[in-house]
C-alpha cells in the first residue's frame, strides 16, 4: 500500500493543498518570532556595555557544565532530575521536530543520519519527557513547593503559565506520536519496528483495528497539530517567564567567571576618571548592562535564589526570584511588542524596588551559587546602591558610620593611633612588628578596622599574633596608616569613598616591604584579591595554619572536655566567594579528641550567611528573624554545642544571636585562632 494518504505534504483538504497551508504557518511563526524577539532584543541595545568576550574557552566549559549538563539542577533533586529530564529528551527529539516542520511541505523529507537508532531514542526520550512532565504538572498543582508562591504584592501567581507550557508540551509529543502512530497502524508489518513501551507503541495498538481512512485522517490531523502548536509555542516562549528556554544558553555563556568581585561603575571608565561621571549606578531600566537585562529575561522563576537567601528567611523585604520578575515584566512594559516604547522610563527605587529592598541583601552570594542558569544579582544590589548614595539616599543608621570612615578610617570612628593597641595583650613571648616603628617583614598581617578596635575581636587578633609566631611567620602589622579595606563600603554603594580607602591602603601596603599577606577578616581578604590591584599574594590565615600543623611547628594537645561537638560556620567571603573551605576544617579536625559536625545541607557553598558581615553590622532592617539566630538554630539542629567561625563580624554576630536565642550556657561561639591557640602546646 502506498504512503500517499499519510504525507501531510500531498494532502488535500476541501479541494486545499495541504502543503500550502504547511508551508505558510512555519512562514508567518518565523516573521513573528522574529519580530518578538526583536523587541526584546531592543531593551539590551539601549542598555549600558558590558564586556563579555574574554575567557571564550572557559565560558564554553561552563555551557558544558551548566546548560548542557545542567550541573545545578539536581540540588533540589526531584525537580531537578526531572528538569535534566526534560532537556535532555528535547534535546533529543528537537531533530524530529524540525524533520516534521518540513515533511508538511516537502514529502517523504528525512533530516540525514536520522535513522533506526535515532528513532529508538527519540521515542523513548519522548516517553520520559511525557512521563516528566505529567509528574511536574501534578506537583505543580497538588503539591507545590512554598519556593513557588507569589506573595499578593508582587503579582500574580505563575502556575497557570507553567502548567499551560507543560500542556502544550504534552500536546507535542502526543501529536507526534499519534502521526507515527496511525502510520504504524495502517501498515501493520511495519509495527514491530515501534520501540515497546513508547507513546508510539502505545497509540499504535489503541488505533489497531481503525479502518485506512481514519487512520489518514487521523495521521493529517496530528501532524496539523503538531504544526500549529510548535510555532505557537516558540512565539509564546520571549512573552513571559519561559523566556529561559531560548536565552539560558547565551546567559550561561555570559555569565560571570569571577566569584567576589564588584563591576566597575561603568565598564570602560578607568577608576582615576570617575569623577568626570555625571551619574553613579542605576536609577532607570537602561543604566543596567545588557547582560543584566538578559539575566531578568532567563529566570526561571523557580524560586532557588529566593529559598536560599538568608534575607528572605529572616523574612526581610527581598526575594532575588522578584528582583528579576519585576524588572522583566517592566521592561516588557516600557518596550511593547507594537514597536512603539511605552511609558518613559522612571526612577527603578519607589517605582518597582523598594530602598528597604536592596539595602536587605548582604551580598552573601547565596543566590547566585543556585541559579542553574548563571543570573547574577550582587553586581546588580551594588549598582542600585551606588545609585541610591548618589541621590542621597542611604539609611540612617548607616550614614554615621560612613561618615567615620571618610573620616578616621573605621566605622566606629575611632582615632588612628589606637588602631595596633590590640598587640599589647598579645604576651611577653610575642613581639609584634609594626610599619610605623620602621620595621618589616616578609609577611604583612592586614588586621583590619573591626579587629583592631572592637574589644572582643582583638582577642582574635592577639591568638592570631601568638599563632604566626609559633609557626615562626616572620610578620609585621601597619598599625595607625592603615585603614578599612573598604569591602563594605564598595558594597553599599559608596564608590568614591573605597576608591579613597583602597588608595591609602594600597601606599601604606607597599611602603611595608612584604611579599605576600595574611589576614582573619574574610572581607578583607576578598577586597584586598578582588577589589585592589598589584598587591602581594594574599591567603586566610587559615591556609597558614594548616602548613604550620602539617610542618610540626603548631603541636596541638587533646580536648579537655570530651563533651563539646563543635561545627564550622563558613563566612560568605571565605568559602562561596573565595573557595576556602577544607583548610579552617583541616585545622579544627588537628585538634586531638574534637568532636566536628556539619550543618548538612547547609554548609560549605550552601552556607547560611549571618547577617552581619562589614557594615551589616551597623544596618537596621526590618525582618521577623535575626539571621544570626536562624544560624545559631542550625548548628543547635545539627547537634552542635559550640559554634567556630573564621572571621570576626561572624564571630561577633553569632555571639549575640546565642543571646537573643536564649541559649546562653548551652551554646557558645569561637573563632578558629582562639579555638587553635587555646589548644596550643606551649
Amino acid at each position: 500500500m502506498s504512503d500517499a494518504p499519510f504525507s501531510p505534504a500531498t494532502a488535500t483538504v476541501a479541494g486545499i493543498p495541504s502543503s500550502t497551508v504547511f508551508l505558510l504557518i512555519p512562514l508567518v511563526g518565523l516573521a513573528c518570532f522574529a519580530w518578538i524577539m526583536w523587541r526584546r532584543l531592543v531593551p539590551l541595545l539601549h542598555a549600558a556595555p558590558d564586556p563579555r568576550l574574554h575567557r571564550v574557552p572557559e565560558r564554553v566549559r561552563l555551557v558544558l557544565q551548566y546548560w548542557l549538563a545542567q550541573w545545578r539542577h539536581p540540588r533540589y533533586l526531584l525537580a531537578g532530575v526531572l528538569h535534566i529530564i526534560l532537556f535532555l529528551g528535547f534535546l533529543v527529539i528537537g531533530a524530529r521536530s524540525l524533520q516534521m516542520v518540513v515533511l508538511g511541505f516537502v514529502n517523504g523529507f528525512t533530516l540525514p543520519g536520522l535513522g533506526e537508532i535515532y528513532t529508538v531514542l527519540k521515542d523513548y526520550s519522548a516517553t520520559a519527557v511525557f512521563v516528566s512532565v505529567v509528574i511536574l504538572a501534578i506537583r505543580r498543582v497538588a503539591f507545590k513547593p512554598a519556593r513557588y508562591a507569589v506573595p499578593e504584592n508582587l503579582g500574580k501567581d505563575h502556575t497557570p503559565e507553567a502548567v499551560f507550557i507543560l500542556g502544550l508540551i504534552a500536546t507535542l509529543l502526543v501529536s507526534d506520536s499519534l502521526f507515527e502512530a496511525s502510520q504504524l497502524a495502517a501498515f501493520p508489518e511495519r509495527a514491530t519496528s515501534a520501540s515497546p513501551l513508547t507513546l508510539p507503541w502505545g497509540f499504535q495498538r489503541l488505533l489497531a483495528g481503525t479502518s485506512v481512512q481514519s487512520l489518514a485522517s487521523i495521521n493529517l490531523a496530528a501532524y496539523a497539530v503538531h504544526d500549529f502548536t510548535f510555532f505557537f509555542f516558540l512565539c509564546l516562549l520571549p512573552l513571559g517567564k519561559h523566556f529561559h528556554v531560548i536565552t539560558s544558553l547565551f546567559n550561561v555563556f555570559f555569565m560571570r567567571l569571577d566569584k567576589g568581585n564588584v563591576k566597575p561603575v561603568r565598564h570602560g571608565v578607568p577608576d582615576s576618571e570617575l569623577d568626570k561621571l555625571k551619574s553613579f549606578g542605576v536609577k532607570k531600566l537602561e543604566d543596567f548592562t545588557w547582560k543584566h537585562l538578559l539575566d531578568f529575561y532567563s529566570c526561571v522563576d523557580c524560586g532557588r535564589c529566593t529559598d536560599r537567601c538568608p534575607a528572605n528567611a529572616a523574612k526581610r523585604p527581598l526575594s532575588p526570584r522578584f528582583i528579576s520578575i519585576k524588572a522583566r515584566d517592566y521592561a516588557y512594559k516600557l518596550y511593547p511588542l507594537t514597536g512603539k516604547k511605552g511609558a518613559e522610563s522612571k526612577p527603578l527605587i519607589g517605582t518597582i524596588f523598594s530602598e528597604d529592598e536592596i539595602w536587605s541583601c548582604t551580598t552573601c552570594g547565596a543566590c547566585e551559587e543556585e541559579c542553574p542558569v548563571g543570573i547574577e544579582y550582587i553586581d546588580k544590589m551594588v549598582d542600585l546602591r551606588r545609585g541610591m548614595v548618589d541621590d542621597g539616599m542611604v539609611p540612617q543608621s548607616l550614614q554615621k558610620p560612613m561618615a567615620a570612615l571618610e573620616k578616621r578610617g573605621n566605622p566606629w570612628g575611632k582615632l588612628e593611633k589606637k588602631r595596633a593597641e590590640w598587640t599589647a595583650g598579645v604576651g611577653q613571648d610575642v613581639q609584634v612588628k609594626l610599619v610605623e616603628k620602621g620595621q618589616t617583614a616578609d609577611t604583612l598581617y592586614f588586621v583590619d578596622s573591626i579587629t583592631s578596635y572592637d574589644d572582643r575581636s582583638q582577642k582574635i587578633a592577639q591568638a592570631t599574633a601568638r599563632l604566626l609566631t609559633k609557626a615562626e611567620v616572620d610578620f609585621v602589622v601597619i598599625g595607625k596608616d592603615e585603614k578599612d579595606s573598604g569591602h563594605d563600603v564598595r558594597r553599599f554603594g559608596e564608590e568614591m569613598l573605597f576608591q579613597s580607602l583602597k588608595e591609602q591602603n594600597t601606599e601604606a601596603i607597599k611602603a611595608a616591604g612584604a611579599k605576600r599577606i595574611v589576614t582573619n577578616d574574610p572581607h578583607a581578604l576578598n577586597a584586598l584579591k578582588k577589589d585592589y590591584a598589584d598587591l602581594p599574594p594574599v591567603s586566610h590565615v587559615s591556609e597558614l595554619l594548616v602548613v604550620g600543623m602539617e610542618s610540626g611547628k603548631l603541636k596541638l594537645k587533646p580536648v579537655e572536655d570530651d563533651s563539646r561537638t563543635y561545627t564550622f560556620h563558613d563566612p560568605c567571603y571565605l568559602g562561596r566567594h573565595n573557595g576556602v573551605y577544607d583548610a579552617p576544617r583541616k585545622a579544627i579536625d588537628g585538634i586531638p579528641g574534637l568532636k566536628r559536625v556539619e550543618m548538612t545541607d547547609n554548609c560549605r557553598d550552601r552556607s547560611f550567611c549571618c547577617g552581619g558581615g562589614g557594615l551589616s553590622l551597623f544596618y537596621e532592617p526590618q525582618e521577623e528573624k535575626r539571621m544570626g539566630v536562624i544560624r545559631v538554630e542550625m548548628a543547635k539542629e545539627a547537634g552542635a554545642n559550640v559554634i567556630v567561625t573564621a572571621c570576626p563580624y561572624c564571630l561577633t554576630n553569632i555571639e549575640d544571636a546565642i543571646k537573643v536565642a536564649g541559649l546562653e550556657g548551652k551554646m557558645e561561639a569561637i573563632d578558629l585562632c582562639e579555638l587553635v591557640d587555646k589548644h596550643l602546646e606551649r
